[in-house]
């Protein structure tokens, strides 16, 4: 069997950016959680596709917000897509979906945890973690565990992740602590680009392996000899920000591989479809929980 993993905080961002506004009968907008759940409706009608979990950011701040106050917020998130997270929880998993809710974590922990524990399951072919996330690179391994970008079919193993970072998946975290992730609110190191990150960190890994001469980089000597001056400089917060980009495997997560396998929507959906004004869905999912 393969096992799905969806971000489902990036599966709701792009369906608010990608699906048209949409009213409720009590004037909320909808349109995202609307979108999601034809999204998964999708998915979960693909023929093979079987085991299935999503986990949400069900507050955009996590413990790395403690760790380094200019991580990523809900500031400048339109309210009406932040307001829709509640629901579109409650709607996935109406659905049928198993659902991880992360407060202290982030959605990024509850794949990454659960990728740790199911993958060396007997019977599991391949886990399939769908976002496009380059944090999520991390945890491609060969073609066992890969990434999927839903929106533009594109499927990436471990080659790809070479291909696409030119470091090998071990390295994402040290490449993101060089170049820094904006969309996770960490700057990366004055200097460092992607580039300038790979092809150190292809030769040695990992930020402590490093040499501290830079001649031995393989880059030219000026350049080598700026980078080195600057990640001495902001060793620190190098350091810091590979542990901001480094996902973590101990979340606890109740659910076994058996409670992953889809076995329909519960009777639940058609209330929600119902609040939600979309009366017509309930009508395509092709198969209910008897209880």
């Amino acid at each position: 069997m393969k096992i799905y993993l969806v971000d489902g905080t990036y599966e709701l961002f792009r369906s608010h950016f990608g699906a048209p506004p949409r009213k409720a009968p009590d004037g909320r907008e909808v349109g995202a959680t609307l979108g999601l759940l034809r999204s998964l409706l999708m998915l979960l009608t693909t023929p093979g596709i079987t085991h299935v979990a999503c986990a949400f950011d069900h507050v955009i701040e996590s413990f790395r917000n403690d760790q380094y106050p200019g991580y990523k917020t809900g500031a400048g998130v339109d309210s009406n897509l932040i307001a829709q997270f509640p629901l579109a929880e409650e709607a996935v998993s109406a659905l049928g979906l198993v659902v991880w809710s992360m407060v202290e974590f982030e959605a990024d922990d509850a794949l990454s945890s659960a990728t740790a524990r199911f993958k060396n399951e007997a019977g599991v072919e391949q886990i399939v973690i769908c976002s496009p996330d380059k944090d999520l690179a991390q945890l491609v391994s060969g073609s066992r565990i890969v990434g999927w970008d839903r929106r533009r079919d594109i499927l990436i193993d471990e080659a790809g992740v070479v291909e696409k970072f030119g470091v090998r998946p071990q390295s994402i975290p040290d490449w993101l602590g060089l170049v820094g992730d904006a969309a996770d609110g960490f700057p990366g190191i004055p200097g460092w680009g992607e580039k300038s990150a790979a092809a150190v960190l292809a030769k040695y890994e990992h930020l402590e392996a490093i040499p501290a001469d830079p001649q031995t980089w393989g880059l030219s000597a000026s350049r080598a000899a700026r980078l080195a001056e600057s990640l001495a400089q902001h060793w620190a917060e190098a350091l810091l920000f590979r542990k901001l980009a480094m996902l973590r495997e101990d979340v606890p997560l109740k659910e076994t591989l058996a409670d992953l396998e889809w076995q329909g929507a519960y009777e639940r959906l058609k209330d929600v479809c119902h609040r939600l004004g979309d009366e017509k869905f309930p009508g395509r999912v092709p198969r209910w929980r008897e209880r």
